[in-house]
């Protein structure tokens, strides 16, 4: 906690406001002043980081350093002022002296686009539990200029924008030139044998410079500060003077541009060569700088690399930073002259590799001819890693060439990134109890074979801080009156909160608490896109990335049905029901573009029909992103969580509406099996087929007509989309659930249909009952503790990292 009182807290803000600014509080914009706070903050975590670092040097104890291509982190205000307890003293100031308040100030803040989706944001979460818990820590990404994309919808089709987030988001951001080192591309690899072994020469190297930015994230009254060390790439070279007095303008900031192109956009779209090429430069960049920043570290500090494993925790989140293995591997042999076995030793005891897919196809793959071109010692290492590891194998199971041939590094012409981290890896997770048995049944089978100790599971978690104590402060004030603020640093205390569960007093004040965060979000949809909500409604909301598998596809066919029955019975009686949707499909997605498009046609064409529409509302909210989440996860009442089982690797979304108090939807997939087990299964709807039913069905051979010609209602969705919505006529959809190639319904959309039906009639008939609801929404609430962020960040502290929490 910071001891921080309303004049300190004005004092301070007129200070930043004269130094950077040169103006008085009665001048100052709240652009100005929302910088001037921002600084205010930011030096005070500065500070703190400054003495948390002494006393970790002083301990001597090991640090995490987590390495992710992206990090949604949302805006940095509000969470770093509540996590340093200083938003009540700041907010009095502000509205004393500045004419304005600490929420004006939030909204204006961009949210930093570093990050996509859930990947990022799970990885935003643990900095700030890493934080919160005193453990010393370090997350390494790339300061993108561009954000993915801010979407706009324009007659139902998606439209990427440039997210320009840096003038608004960089005043979090401390450049340290201190922190500056080379990353080397193209040319060729020359060995030279000495008398002291093999030195290795990089002939015709592009180099270009990577730069460090440091975000601080607080810890919640925690002495930790989490950095988030972010590289810009830069050219190394004296700006051409020469060519540009010549006139040749364009030519003498060629190579500044293209270094800077490395940093410009967060994934760029990769379906062409140029794009393949700059992902590849993106991820080696962010490897290459972390790695030389470590070793700098590590080496100033202790002198020997051999203690690296000791001091040293590399985690890769997902496989975008998995050449960090040959990377470390080169910067071990070719630099500090270990020998391969003493360097491999090194390395696989310092890495550790988390997996975010079941899906094989969507493990990431690179041509072995574009690393070879891009990064040739690096394929050098890649190839001798392959080959002693294919010996051995060969070795244990001699003339299995199928079982060899999958487990490899590189085969045919492709470089299998999952491979080379399950290789090279102490220790491999799954992020749900579910995909962790999953991936060793199936796409580590192999490895799983040959490495058993090597496979666990951490489920994933979230900053409940944030998802609910800054989001939904009137909740909090319930639970704090109920079983006090002690859930604040211990989730598992949200237990406590069971005990109420035949409290009529409690039941009610959560329903009333629900009906305001309805109620704030229609004010915010309305003020955003003009949305018109009905409050009264039930809120079904999906917001998640657009994919087939996550089948927003099979929420609006059950939409669809409903729209059906009200267009032939407009008085029939039904839970009036708002449908939410918030989703950015990837730019080169056009089957998930196809699906936006549907949604939204169906929304205009039901708003036709006011008497329907009085009963079925439909909304897309355009650019889903935290900030925006932070609104909508209060205000939902049933949160859809309907991916195919098998598929979803466990999600975070399901867990922040759980916490919130909205009742799941949901398949047998990921973490909402360990939702239902914490909460009861009277507690959530739980439909569909489960993972093993889907891989039975597949081995008997799918064949969604069936399930199309059994069910009249589908029949007449079918026709519904072919006649279309608004004018657009939707038959394609009706083909790819019907008769698509390779495989019709690959997601099995139209197998799960009858159940969804059928479950949300239960969830309807539940719904009538508030009360009811109200006491399941309470055992939500108080199961959803174990899904915080700072449970799972202890077990990889502990399973995996071996690390200890300075005190």
């Amino acid at each position: 906690m910071t001891n921080i009182t309303e004049k300190d807290a004005a004092s301070l803000i007129r200070a930043k406001l004269s130094k950077y600014f040169g103006v008085a509080p009665t001048e100052a914009t709240k652009e100005q002043i929302y910088k001037a706070v921002a600084l205010c903050v930011r030096d005070m975590l500065l500070e703190k980081r400054s003495a948390f670092n002494k006393k970790y040097r002083e301990k001597g104890g090991k640090r995490v350093y987590y390495l992710c291509m992206e990090f949604l982190l949302g805006q940095s205000l509000k969470n770093n002022a509540y996590n340093l307890s200083i938003q009540d003293s700041f907010d009095a100031a502000l509205k004393s002296e500045f004419n304005c308040s600490l929420e004006e100030l939030y909204n204006l803040e961009p949210d930093a686009g570093l990050g996509n989706g859930g990947l990022g944001r799970l990885a935003a979460c643990f900095m700030d539990a890493l934080a919160s818990n005193n453990y010393p820590a370090m997350g390494y990404s790339i300061r993108y200029e561009y954000g993915l994309f801010k979407q706009k919808i324009v007659d139902g089709w998606q439209i990427e924008l440039p997210d320009i987030w840096l003038p608004g988001g960089e005043v979090w951001l401390t450049q340290r030139l201190d922190k500056t080192f080379k990353v080397k591309f193209d040319g060729h690899i020359k060995e030279n044998w000495t008398e002291n072994g093999l030195t290795i020469q990089h002939i015709d190297a592009k180099e270009i410079e990577a730069v460090a930015y440091d975000m601080m994230i607080s810890g919640k009254n925690s002495d930790a500060v989490s950095v988030l060390r972010l590289w810009k790439a830069q050219n190394i070279r004296d700006f051409d003077m020469k060519t540009f007095s010549q006139g040749d303008y364009m030519r003498s900031m060629q190579e500044d541009n293209e270094a800077e192109l490395i940093s410009k956009v967060l994934y760029p779209s990769d379906n062409h060569f140029e794009g393949k090429s700059l992902r590849l430069k993106q991820q080696y960049l962010l490897v290459s700088a972390t790695l030389q920043d470590i070793i700098k570290d590590h080496k100033r500090r202790y002198g020997s690399l051999d203690t690296l494993p000791d001091k040293a925790a590399i985690h890769i989140n997902d496989t975008h930073p998995a050449l960090c293995i040959p990377e470390l591997m080169r910067i071990l042999i070719d630099d500090n002259g270990y020998s391969w076995d003493d360097a491999w030793s090194i390395v696989t005891r310092t890495v550790a590799y988390t997996n975010h897919t079941v899906m094989s196809e969507a493990l990431e793959k690179w041509s072995e001819d574009l690393i070879a071109r891009r990064l040739p010692r690096i394929h050098m290492i890649i190839r001798e890693i392959n080959q002693r590891f294919c010996g051995e194998m060969w070795d244990k199971f001699p003339g299995d060439w199928d079982k060899i041939n999958r487990m490899s590094i590189i085969s045919h012409n492709q470089v299998k990134m999952a491979n080379l981290s399950v290789i090279a890896s102490h220790k491999v997770n799954g992020v749900s109890a579910l995909h962790s048995d999953i991936i060793k049944d199936s796409i580590f089978k192999d490895f799983n074979d040959v490495y058993p100790e090597k496979f666990t599971n951490v489920t994933n978690g979230i900053a409940h801080r944030r998802w609910l104590c800054q989001s939904n402060p009137e909740l909090c004030e319930l639970l704090n009156e109920c079983i006090g603020d002690g859930y604040v640093k211990d989730a598992s205390k949200l237990a406590l909160f069971k005990k109420f569960a035949k409290d009529k007093t409690v039941l009610e004040r959560l329903n009333a608490i629900k009906a305001i965060k309805k109620q704030q979000f229609c004010d915010f949809a309305k003020k955003k896109q003009g949305f018109i909500i009905n409050p009264d409604t039930l809120f079904d909301v999906q917001a998640k990335r657009m994919h087939e598998y996550k089948r927003q596809l099979l929420n609006a066919l059950y939409i669809i049905s409903l729209y059906n029955e009200l267009l032939e019975n407009p008085d029939k009686e039904m839970t009036p029901k708002t449908f939410i949707f918030g989703a950015k499909a990837a730019p080169g997605y056009y089957f998930a573009k196809q699906i936006i498009k549907l949604i939204c046609c169906l929304s205009e064409d039901i708003k036709k029909h006011p008497k329907i529409n009085e009963k079925l509302n439909v909304v897309y909210m355009e650019d889903y992103c935290v900030s925006m989440a932070e609104k909508l996860m209060p205000a939902t009442e049933i949160s859809e969580q309907i991916s195919q089982a098998g598929k979803e690797a466990s999600g975070t979304g399901n867990m922040k509406f759980m916490i919130n108090g909205a009742l799941t939807i949901g398949t047998l997939d990921g973490a909402n099996v360990e939702m239902g087990q914490a909460c009861g299964k009277d507690n959530i709807f739980i439909f569909g087929l489960t993972a093993d039913e889907v891989e039975d069905l597949w081995k008997q051979g799918y064949n969604s007509s069936a399930f199309y010609t059994d069910n009249k209602k589908l029949e007449k969705v079918m026709e519904a989309l072919n006649r279309g919505f608004n004018g657009v006529s939707f038959a394609d959809m009706t083909k790819y659930l019907l008769t698509g190639s390779p495989v019709a319904d690959p997601y099995m959309c139209l197998a799960d249909f009858g159940s969804f039906c059928d479950i949300h009639a239960k969830a309807d008939k539940v719904y009538a009952n508030k009360l009811d609801w109200a006491k399941k929404s309470l055992y939500n609430i108080a199961s959803a503790g174990i899904f915080a962020s700072d449970r799972s960040i202890k077990e990889y502290a502990d399973r995996i990292w071996g690390l200890k929490r300075i005190k």
